[in-house]
């Protein structure tokens, strides 16, 4: 018995900020789904930053991201992770 051929579809890149748009949708996504099923908010976000630091180091090497976390707490201080609920 043989398989039908599989087709698939080969497109170009996306531009950066339009895959960081496009994967930040499906982690949220994938967030939100955890969060339902009753994991952890925090457990969630350590698994997070330990995923995304291991795959930063495994293309970067861990002393340019050790150079990048060094300015993560000053950004932390001047507000860029902090999300801005708007008053009803």
């Amino acid at each position: 018995m043989s398989r039908p051929a599989s087709f698939s579809i080969v497109r170009d890149p996306l531009p950066d900020l339009e895959q960081k748009q496009t994967a930040l949708s499906y982690l949220s996504e994938a967030w939100a789904e955890a969060r339902h099923e009753g994991v952890d908010g925090d457990c969630l976000a350590q698994a997070s930053l330990f995923t995304a630091l291991a795959e930063l180091v495994s293309t970067y090497g861990e002393d340019a991201v050790a150079k990048f976390v060094e300015g993560l707490p000053a950004r932390v201080k001047n507000g860029e992770f902090t999300l801005k609920l708007a008053k009803q």
